[in-house]
């Protein structure tokens, strides 16, 4: 599942977005996983980071997008199978000079398209209760993702917020 979306930016014109899936491990993705990790681990306590390295995310279990501006890889997001019903948005993240141009809305509209492809019937997060994750938690309200408890393993946690979206 690949496709190309123009984003409206304000005051810049327009930018097409190539999103498709990819392999976590590919060379020109290591800067998007070197500061996805470094901003986890910026406001973080290291108990409450769940974030899930290339490594972890190369398994079959897992669809991994990027987005590509120009040939270029500025954002990136996953699907994680919890079950035949149930999946787990995991390592969303747009790199900080390409933020404010719709990245984030095109990846997390992606990743539901492709959860709804896959059969799945509901979509859950975990994401940090810190200030940093303000923008990424209103994101997730306005895709329709609603607060949860904890899931698939997942327990209390001061650090972490939950949410979910029935996709049915």
């Amino acid at each position: 599942m690949a496709r190309t979306l123009p984003l409206g930016v304000a005051g810049r014109g327009r930018i097409n977005v190539l999103i498709s899936r990819e392999n976590p491990q590919g060379a020109d993705v290591a800067l998007l996983m070197a500061r996805h990790t470094a901003d986890m681990h910026a406001d973080t306590p290291p108990e409450s980071i769940h974030m899930m390295d290339a490594a972890q995310l190369d398994v079959p279990e897992v669809q991994f997008f990027v987005g590509r501006v120009a040939g270029q890889a500025v954002a990136m997001g996953a699907i994680k199978t919890i079950d035949s019903t149930h999946a787990e948005v995991k390592s969303m993240h747009v790199l900080v000079e390409h933020r404010g141009k719709g990245l984030s809305k095109a990846m997390l509209d992606h990743l539901i398209a492709a959860a709804r492809a896959s059969g799945f019937a509901r979509l859950s997060l975990e994401t940090g209760t810190q200030a940093m994750f303000t923008p990424a938690r209103r994101l997730y309200e306005k895709a329709g993702f609603t607060e949860c408890p904890p899931f698939e393993g997942y327990v209390l946690d001061p650090n972490s917020y939950y949410m979910t979206l029935h996709l049915a």
